[in-house]
């Protein structure tokens, strides 16, 4: 693989911040399309954070600082200490937001009292097994059975013990055949597992946990870059635009393989390759009228796919200001 100097995306990125940029700490999620909500939205000033923090433009000034966290935590509904967006489950969205405002050191200003009773290992194991749809939707709710965690975490809800309850439920539902996680019958394709354990994982390498089956993670991963990359028929495609089914698989494979040594040369060529196709996409694109380019949590997925290839691939994606993966300081995305 050879070399990239990416500056010029990272200033394409940022001028895309700008343009959301409605007031002092305030951002919509989106600029374009008349069907559009393009006032500020929960994701909007999230992934505003989360992106500057990224690519090393996080404001150092004080009163722009003050104006984003007054912003973000005015988002919290006092009465149920949720954040609501229409696009995602509560769950997510409040895991976001609060994550969002770890960067700079605050948190919500309410606990989240609708979520109060998964303290309890009944209930959170009742939450964990039932109230996903581990058969046909893994990944669309894995939003709930990974967002738990950073919910309470980031409010001060629960202590070791809690966690203790939380990774061993998912220690003793990591699938042994994916290396994933599920609860009964599996149904969906693999790439929903996949997806969905992105969640999890992230969830494990931020409270420093170990993986049950990093091999098999390895294994999966690999066969679903081979075809996505490939056009496979029925395949999931990589590559195609800004999201955040990239990172999943990025994030997913890297952090296996600091487990294990198992087909490491193998993953590493095909992060490569992943690479180079996701550099060539995203430098096709037309940063100013592409809808996933505009829409800034979709963004925010591909900027995260930066940060974890830059990280795994060292030297080969170059920027002024290397970038900074807000996985790697807390959990959620």
């Amino acid at each position: 693989m050879k070399v990239y100097v990416i500056d010029d995306l990272i200033s394409e990125i940022l001028a895309c911040v700008q343009r959301h940029r409605l007031a002092p700490g305030a951002y919509a999620r989106w600029s374009l399309g008349e069907d559009r909500d393009r006032g500020i939205n929960p994701y909007g000033c999230a992934d505003a954070a989360n992106i500057l923090y990224t690519i090393g433009h996080f404001t150092r000034d004080a009163a722009e600082r003050e104006a984003e966290i007054k912003a973000l935590q005015g988002l919290q509904d006092p009465e149920t200490g949720l954040y609501r967006e229409e696009t995602h489950h509560p769950i997510h969205t409040t895991a976001h937001c609060s994550a969002a405002l770890e960067l700079y050191d605050q948190a919500p200003l309410f606990p989240c009292y609708a979520l109060q009773r998964y303290r309890k290992r009944e209930d959170l194991y009742e939450l964990l097994a039932t109230g996903i749809r581990w058969a046909t939707h893994p990944w669309r709710d894995s939003h709930i059975g990974a967002g738990i965690l950073p919910c309470l975490v980031n409010t001060g809800a629960v202590d070791l013990r809690w966690k203790e309850w939380y990774f061993s439920w998912l220690w003793e539902h990591s699938d042994p055949e994916s290396g994933f996680f599920c609860c009964g019958d599996k149904k969906a394709p693999l790439y929903e597992y996949m997806a969905g354990g992105f969640h999890y994982i992230f969830n494990h390498e931020a409270e420093r946990r170990p993986l049950r089956y990093p091999e098999r993670i390895v294994d999966s991963c690999l066969s679903l870059i081979e075809a996505g990359l490939s056009g496979v028929p029925g395949a999931k495609r990589l590559a195609l635009a800004c999201g955040f089914i990239d990172i999943d698989v990025v994030y997913c494979l890297s952090r296996a393989m600091r487990q294990t040594p198992h087909r490491f040369a193998e993953g590493k060529q095909a992060l490569e390759r992943l690479a180079e196709r996701y550099l060539a996409m995203l430098y096709a694109l037309d940063p100013e009228t592409d809808p996933s380019f505009d829409d800034l949590h979709m963004l925010f997925g591909a900027v995260c796919c930066l940060a974890e290839l830059q990280s795994a691939l060292p030297g080969k994606l170059l920027t002024t200001k290397p970038l900074r993966l807000v996985l790697d300081r807390r959990p959620f995305i």
